[in-house]
């Protein structure tokens, strides 16, 4: 594979606004009930602040997807030119392997049209050089598209507080953590 593209998910400027989302959902109409990007605020013994921090979460793009070693109909398949791992929903019969076998919920029950969704990284508007609906609505940049063989990984975490461990799928999604808030105190506090 020649890259690896990847959602960078950066907590510390993430304001829970769901842009991301209601990007996703307006790029691709779905049912209602089915998400393919959400927003998950981290809870309080992980991040015990009166800020929130949030992680805006999908399909991780897996470097080893459960989704296309399951599928008896390849309606997943994992793009080599960029790691993208895209879904048809015209191949898929609706066998539910992929829903019931991704450790991360990214595939979606359909039950509308009978069928599996999950983002395919908005493959669409990549090949045409544009970036993700999601991306692209962010509007502090707190979610940005990454190729994980150029990423300074000097501050980026794999698997940081409140993300599942899975490493036999090895997600690509990379994340910032939120920084703890400084005490600001002055000279009569003392």
């Amino acid at each position: 594979m020649s890259k690896q593209l990847a959602f960078l998910v950066d907590s510390k400027k993430c304001i829970g606004c769901y842009s991301c989302a209601m990007a996703c959902k307006n790029q691709y109409h779905q049912e209602p009930g089915v998400k393919w990007r959400d927003l998950n605020p981290l809870p309080g013994k992980i991040y015990p602040y009166r800020d929130r921090a949030f992680y805006s979460l999908s399909c991780n793009h897996c470097a080893s997807p459960v989704c296309v070693s399951v599928c008896p109909v390849n309606a997943h398949t994992k793009r080599e030119t960029d790691g993208i791992v895209v879904h048809d929903a015209e191949k898929c019969i609706y066998c539910k392997a992929c829903i019931n076998s991704c450790s991360y919920g990214a595939s979606k029950d359909n039950k509308v049209q009978e069928r599996a969704e999950k983002c395919s990284f908005c493959v669409e508007r990549i090949d045409k050089g544009l970036l993700p609906a999601c991306v692209q609505g962010c509007p502090t940049k707190a979610l940005s598209m990454i190729d994980l063989d150029k990423a300074d990984s000097g501050n980026i975490e794999q698997y940081p507080k409140g993300f599942e461990k899975h490493t036999k799928l090895n997600p690509s999604t990379r994340f910032v953590f939120a920084k703890t808030p400084k005490l600001v105190t002055s000279d009569t506090d003392a």
